[in-house]
Parts: structure tokens; C-alpha cells; sequence
């Protein structure tokens, strides 16, 4: 099956077309894609593996879905630790970090509590920034993305590494410029910057309408059976 890279206009335009002619609330879109990350996390590090996981939210929507998969995280039985260092102004995020809240799940602020939570996960999830990072990167995310860059420490990445253009894959020097997750989920569709990965990469994000996914020329994967994502390949010009 050839999955279609959906740029980042398109990707926005999509979102707002599942708004508006799908009948989908913001709400409701984050909610099933941090769905999909947490069950990517579930295939490629289970419980068994270490229950320890640091997820690293940016401001912004990829940081939302970082929130959710990290509440869909502790219900399989794990301990995430949430680090948001930057944190989402939208009244979503708030209620988001409430929920977190009542489970228990801890949150990190400083770069000092970061560097000893690196030490003791098992498993980091990058929801920093997604389709629509442009660019540059701005404090604290260079630290960060240094040290998941130099970390021995699996990491599973959403949407795209950040750091990485959306179109041109990982900046040409700096950090960021040998960022290579182990994992990558693409929510909805891949993104151009798909063709310079090269670990094992999933698909995630069970609904696309047959309206819109017409309307943009996406194949919708063949979920099997209730999973919300699939394990998918990707040759030298980016197709799956």
C-alpha cells in the first residue's frame, strides 16, 4: 500500500475540513491521536520492557497529543513522567494537566529535574513539535533536543522528529542535525520529512472520512482489527 506525505498546509487544511465538514471537535482529534501514540508505545516498549516513561510536551497541538497518550500510559499499567517545559496557553491544556493531575502523574519544569528523569526512564515520547514547526528553535528545546539526541535512551517521536523540517528532514548542523528516533508514529498521513527516516515507522489516526481522505488523495490504512495504528515500511522516495 503507497500512503500518500501530506505537507504541512495540507495537513492543517485537513484538520480544519475534519472540523468543519467531518464534524470533529479539537477535542476529539487529540484525544484519538494521543490514543494512537500510546499504542505505539504499547507495540514497541510493553509494560514488561519498563514502566518508566518521559514524555516531553511543546506548547502547542503535538504537546496536547503528548498529554493524552501519557493518560492512556498510566491506565496500561505504566509511569509516565510529564516534562512541559513551555506550557500550551489553551484552556484544552489546562484540562488536559487536570486530568494528568488526578491520576498522580508527575510533572517536571526544570532542566535539572530533566536531566535526572533521563536517568531513570526507560522510554522517551518527543510530542515537542509537529507539522508545523518551522523553525528556529528556540530556548529551552535546543537542550532538549540535544539530549534526546545524545541519549542512549529509546525514543519514539510524534508526527516527526522535532527539530526537523516538516519538507527537508533534520537540520544540516546543530541540534537536531543526528536526531534519529528509534519510532515514529505519523498521525493522519506521513509527512515529506518521512524519506530521511529510518527506523521502525507507524501510522496512526483510525478517522479519516472517505470524504476527506478523497478530497486530499490519502489511502486510509487497513487498521486491523481495534488497533489504532500499523506498523508501515518507507523506500528511498518517502512512500510506504
Amino acid at each position: 500500500m503507497a500512503l500518500k506525505a501530506l505537507n504541512s498546509k495540507d495537513a492543517a487544511s485537513l484538520d480544519e475540513d475534519l472540523m468543519s465538514v467531518g464534524g470533529f471537535s479539537l477535542d476529539q482529534l487529540m484525544e484519538l491521536a494521543g490514543l494512537s501514540v500510546s499504542q505505539a508505545v504499547y507495540r514497541v516498549h510493553p509494560p514488561s520492557a519498563g514502566k518508566n516513561v518521559l514524555v516531553i510536551c511543546g506548547p502547542g497541538n503535538n504537546g496536547g497529543d503528548g498529554l493524552v497518550a501519557a493518560r492512556h500510559l498510566s491506565h496500561y499499567g505504566y509511569k509516565p513522567t510529564i516534562y512541559y517545559p513551555k506550557e500550551g496557553k489553551k484552556e484544552l491544556y489546562t484540562r488536559l494537566k487536570t486530568q494528568l493531575s488526578a491520576l498522580t502523574i508527575p510533572f517536571i519544569s526544570s532542566s535539572a529535574d530533566f536531566q535526572d528523569s533521563l536517568k531513570s526512564t526507560s522510554l522517551i515520547v518527543d510530542a515537542i513539535f509537529g507539522f508545523s514547526f518551522g523553525g528556529p528553535l528556540r530556548d529551552p528545546f535546543p537542550e532538549i533536543i540535544s539530549a534526546m539526541e545524545t541519549s542512549k535512551i529509546p525514543v519514539l517521536a510524534v508526527d516527526a522528529p522535532s527539530s526537523w523540517g516538516i519538507e527537508s528532514g533534520p537540520p544540516e548542523s546543530g541540534p537536531g542535525s543526528k536526531f534519529m528516533p528509534e519510532y515514529l508514529i505519523s498521525l493522519t498521513a506521513p509527512k515529506p520529512c518521512v524519506k530521511f527516516y529510518k527506523g521502525r515507522h507507524f501510522v496512526g489516526g483510525r478517522f479519516l472520512t472517505r470524504e476527506v481522505a478523497d478530497k486530499y488523495g490519502l489511502t486510509v490504512p487497513e487498521y486491523p482489527g481495534v488497533d489504532q495504528v500499523m506498523e508501515v515500511g518507507v523506500d528511498a522516495e518517502g512512500r510506504l
